[in-house]
């Protein structure tokens, strides 16, 4: 399939900002089931500063603001062709050890529910692949999707007990169970193209664990499915924090607006 996707973020100050630092990790990577046929990333009110790649293989940029105005308008567009193959992106030459994708985050640690779900479901599965398809399941469960009951800083135990959360908030409760049973995971940030759905004010997260005999395999809890050709992969990270597609930091008192724009159409 392939998807055009249009994403605008733009910021907007109630009063002139002196410094601003906006961090992007915007740009799709031609992986299994995924090729990039175009793709481009502007910045107005801001000037790039430096471009590299992190260590989890995410393409970077920095741009940076040291002028008096009231707004940032962040634009990525381009076309990705993709194909479903139920969430296996498979072995990955270089890149980190697979331990680094076991270590706790403030946003992943594992609470006494969250280590009592990983127990049940081990006793459960002795299968890899079918233990982490009942972990996709038992989280799509019991936890609602429901905007505005948490925040980028809710962690998934707290996610958890609450019993609702977005898509970020199931992935980190996915990852902070997959490596509480040992298994290697990461968090994904990427796009998804939903039936009838044009106008979208946020992008899309969902997890991606080690299974030994096929490598990386997407689990979008959230959903409840393995990503498919519905899915584009931008970013990948130990969660939200080292994966966001947009950051940044700014000096002074002035107040922020958000307004983002998405599209994802086939």
């Amino acid at each position: 399939m392939l998807l055009t996707i249009n994403h605008t973020s733009r910021y907007d100050y109630d009063q002139p900002v002196n410094f601003a630092l906006q961090r992007l990790r915007l740009w799709p990577q031609n992986i299994a089931g995924q090729v990039v046929r175009e793709w481009s990333v502007e910045v107005s009110g801001a000037d790039r500063e430096v471009s590299y790649v992190d260590g989890f293989g995410n393409k970077v940029e920095l741009f940076k603001h040291e002028r008096s105005a009231d707004s940032i308008v962040v634009r990525a567009h381009g076309a990705v062709e993709t194909e479903d193959r139920a969430g296996v992106v498979g072995k990955s030459a270089g890149g980190p050890p697979l331990w680094i994708y076991e270590r706790v985050t403030d946003l992943t640690k594992a609470g006494p529910h969250i280590r009592e779900l990983a127990e049940g479901i081990r006793d459960e599965q002795a299968d890899q692949l079918a233990l982490l398809h009942t972990l996709m399941n038992t989280i799509h469960s019991r936890v609602v999707y429901s905007p505005g009951t948490t925040s980028v800083a809710t962690e998934a135990e707290v996610a958890l007990d609450n019993g609702a959360g977005v898509c970020q908030d199931h992935s980190h409760i996915f990852l902070s169970a997959a490596r509480v049973l040992g298994i290697p995971s990461r968090y994904v940030s990427g796009y998804l193209r939903m039936e009838g759905v044009t106008d979208q004010t946020a992008s899309h997260a969902w997890a991606e664990a080690y299974v030994d005999s096929l490598g990386w395999v997407g689990f979008d809890a959230a959903n409840n499915i393995c990503p498919n050709h519905n899915y584009v992969r931008i970013a990948v990270g130990l969660d939200y924090r080292s994966a966001a597609p947009v950051s940044g930091v700014r000096m002074g008192a002035a107040g922020e607006t958000l307004d983002v724009h998405i599209s994802v159409e086939q």
